[in-house]
């Protein structure tokens, strides 16, 4: 050890008895200076004007333009500089043969050269703490341990590329062929990772071997095993080529001894990265304040109930437009998108079918006319030299799922214990699910889903068909990721003239009838309300009699016509609504919810008689007049102000009682139009989360799985103006130039010698 410190120390001085040393430094502290400084005058500029802000940390640190992000996209342009005259200095000068000849060790020359270029790498890490330490002084409650981690992965990523320099250093006397080399092997193992991914043999390897995005999560406060092991081995394993490079100028060595030897230490290096990459022998260890790397607690409590095998089977329809996510080549990528299951779930099973089907890509049929679904396909694999294993016809992925009622999309579905559901890709920005879906399909395999029946046969509101005033989007639309049907519930109608309520119902939904109740869904209703379970009831003015049965029942009535309110900027119909802050959290919990929620059309709701439940407003209007009015008016007349009027008329109430030993749970609305699919997709509207809350509290809070995280504390930014601005000349021009002083201090004095 003597020995490598000897040789590290030495090359280290003759490191810094050269300019580039001290100009790498120089640039390297100016850049990350100024780039933070900016970040943080940026903010501070923002909080001025009164631009709230959170998760500092991470934003001025990670993320997509964070100070490790950036800095990161430049360290391989430095470490060639640094590394290019290791060893082809010493073979151009000659003093190689000395080395060689000399009772030293080449083991111990090539460590000690390493360890004297992972010495310098310190200082670089050394600067951005420092940048870290007054971060610390710049924002509110720092998440520290973040920072260090991203200061971990960074170092482990400068050493990596500094083994590769070391290696194309021995390889060659010219200095600047050795920066070149460094810099074409360091893209190439950027790359290698997008070769050959639909090759079976081969994906896993250069899946492996890639470096691109390797320090990513590291940067973002995760630090995982395969990750810190990945470095480690390539690290060690251009060390040791340079030991063996050195090696065949000392030793007389046949060519095929060498080139065993080298296949074993490649092979080695291999199977111990694939062996350490796999889910079940792969580590954590989440350095974020919140886990923000982990899942949350309720992801966690449906991981811990399983026990046994998972599989999931992605079904991949050629012909539908989300076909690429999961094809060969983005297999290994779709995989470590799950790892955050895979990290307590290592027995999770991935496998992909492919198939042809008619799908819904209509842009596919008009650029292609004439062609049936088996002749694009063929031109689909043929111009895109698709490499599957086996691609099953329409007839053959019958016999095997009907895919029909997913409309032939790509679809995945879990299986566990015999249970089977369904994971859907969506049409938005983002595609794929997230933990919020993936935990809700989970939670269906370990507990019964909750059961949602719509109520049909009297002319009520269709979760099949699109239209304003009809409710698919919030319910069954299986391509938008917020409907129940993709949270977890099972959503399904039933015609209650004609048919039993389903015993397993969870919630009946009893939306806007428009004809008059017949006495056999009556007496379904009355015997479903008298057992204890869930009912929602949406009326509207012109209609709500239909309703009079069961409403009668549970003692609440609704106003006889429309409410209408004076509105300089809406229709008298469009009623602006608060929702009730002091409702008691033991009957339903509501999320703070600042958007407003219109209602437009609305009977109001009164309490007939007592009949036993305890009844709570969620929904009333605001403390302006509201008259009873006809359907349709456009202004409010001086004759209708002269009617009695009232203020904070409930809208939407909620209804409890405690029978049969658990919480009976009733909806009544004097609107049905909000649910529907053009009030849930109004922009600006809290309706959505209103809605949900009341889902959620149907389902006893069990679903949509709650995925939020507790707030976040990094959100202030505690320097002024004026005090960014010295630091930022101290760092980008005091500092670079203290640098610059001491580097010419070293040289002349050495000069001087």
């Amino acid at each position: 050890m003597k020995t490598i410190y000897r040789i590290a120390k030495t090359e280290l001085n003759t490191m810094f008895y050269s300019p580039v040393a001290w100009v790498v430094l120089v640039i390297f502290s100016i850049q990350s200076s100024w780039k933070f400084f900016n970040t943080i005058e940026r903010f501070e500029k923002a909080q001025k004007i009164g631009q709230s802000m959170d998760n500092l940390s991470q934003i001025v640190f990670s993320g997509f333009s964070g100070l490790y992000t950036e800095m990161q996209n430049y360290l391989y342009l430095y470490v060639p500089l640094l590394t290019m005259g290791l060893v082809s200095r010493e073979i151009n000068s000659g003093s190689i043969k000395l080395l060689l000849s000399s009772p030293i060790r080449i083991k111990d020359i090539v460590l000690g050269k390493y360890l004297a270029i992972a010495a310098y790498c310190l200082l670089f890490i050394a600067i951005l703490g420092l940048q870290v330490a007054i971060a610390y002084f710049s924002i509110e409650n720092l998440d520290l341990k973040f920072a260090i981690s991203g200061l971990i992965g960074l170092y482990l990523l400068v050493c990596t590329y500094a083994a590769i320099g070391l290696f194309m250093s021995c390889l060659t006397s010219y200095q600047v062929v050795a920066a070149i080399s460094t810099l074409v092997v360091l893209a190439g193992l950027n790359f290698i990772g997008k070769l050959w991914q639909d090759v079976e043999i081969v994906k896993d390897i250069t899946y492996f071997l890639s470096i691109a995005g390797r320090a990513n999560e590291m940067l973002e406060g995760l630090i995982i095993s395969k990750d810190v092991l990945y470095f480690v081995l390539v690290s060690s394993l251009f060390i040791v080529l340079s030991i063996y490079k050195l090696q065949t100028g000392r030793d007389a060595q046949t060519a095929s001894k060498r080139v065993l030897k080298y296949t074993l230490l490649i092979a080695t290096v291999l199977s111990l990265g694939y062996i350490t990459s796999r889910a079940p022998l792969t580590f954590y260890h989440d350095m974020t304040r919140n886990k923000d790397n982990t899942l949350t607690k309720s992801s966690l409590d449906v991981v811990d109930k399983i026990e046994g095998p998972v599989k999931i089977t992605t079904y991949v329809n050629l012909l539908d437009i989300n076909y690429y996510m999961a094809m060969p080549y983005s297999q290994n990528s779709d995989i470590a998108s799950f790892a955050k299951y895979t990290r307590f779930l290592p027995q999770i099973e991935m496998e992909y079918i492919y198939y042809y089907d008619t799908s819904t890509n209509e842009a596919l049929y008009a650029q292609n006319p004439g062609l049936n679904d088996k002749q694009l396909a063929e031109k689909m694999v043929e111009s895109q030299n698709m490499k599957l294993k086996k691609l099953y016809s329409p007839a053959e992925i019958k016999k095997i799922i009907d895919l029909g009622p997913e409309q032939n999309r790509v679809v995945r579905t879990v299986e566990y214990n015999g249970k089977k559901t369904f994971l859907r890709m969506f049409d938005d920005l983002f595609k794929v699910p997230f933990e919020k879906e993936i935990s809700a399909s989970l939670k269906r395999l370990v507990s019964n889903p909750v059961k949602i029946v719509f109520a049909t046969g009297n002319m009520e509101r269709s979760i099949e068909k699109n239209g304003d005033k009809n409710y698919k989007t919030g319910f069954n639309e299986i391509t938008f990721r917020n409907s129940l049907i993709n949270q977890g519930f099972d959503v399904t109608s039933v015609d209650i003239n004609a048919q039993n309520i389903p015993s397993e119902t969870t919630i009946l939904i009893i939306a806007d009838p428009k004809t008059q109740l017949s006495q056999g869904a009556v007496d379904r209703i009355t015997k479903y309300i008298d057992e204890g379970k869930n009912l929602m009831l949406l009326a509207e003015p012109e209609t709500n009699s239909a309703l009079a049965t069961v409403t009668d029942k549970l003692g609440i009535g609704f106003t006889k016509q429309t409410l209408v309110q004076e509105s300089e900027t809406n229709s008298p119909d469009f009623l602006v609504t608060e929702l009730q802050k002091n409702v008691d959290s033991t009957v339903i919990k509501l999320s703070k919810i600042n958007n407003p929620i219109p209602l437009l059309g609305s009977s109001g709701i009164t309490v007939t008689k007592e009949a036993g439940f305890k009844v709570t407003p969620l929904l009333k209007t605001n403390n302006q007049p509201a008259w009873e009015s006809q359907t349709g008016i456009t202004s409010i007349s001086e004759d209708l102000k002269k009617q009695p009027s009232s203020k904070e008329i409930p809208l939407v109430t909620a209804l409890t009682r405690n029978i049969n030993g658990k919480t009976q749970k009733i909806i009544v609305a004097g609107d049905a139009d909000f649910m529907g699919n053009a009030e849930l997709s109004r922009g600006g509207s809290g309706t959505f989360q209103f809605v949900t809350d009341i889902f959620s509290w149907f389902s006893n809070y069990e679903f949509p799985i709650d995925t939020t995280r507790p707030q976040k504390t990094d959100d202030k930014i505690t320097v002024t103006s004026n005090q960014v601005f010295i630091n930022k000349i101290l760092f980008t021009a005091i500092f670079p130039l203290l640098i610059i002083l001491g580097g010419a201090f070293l040289l002349i004095r050495r000069n001087r010698r």
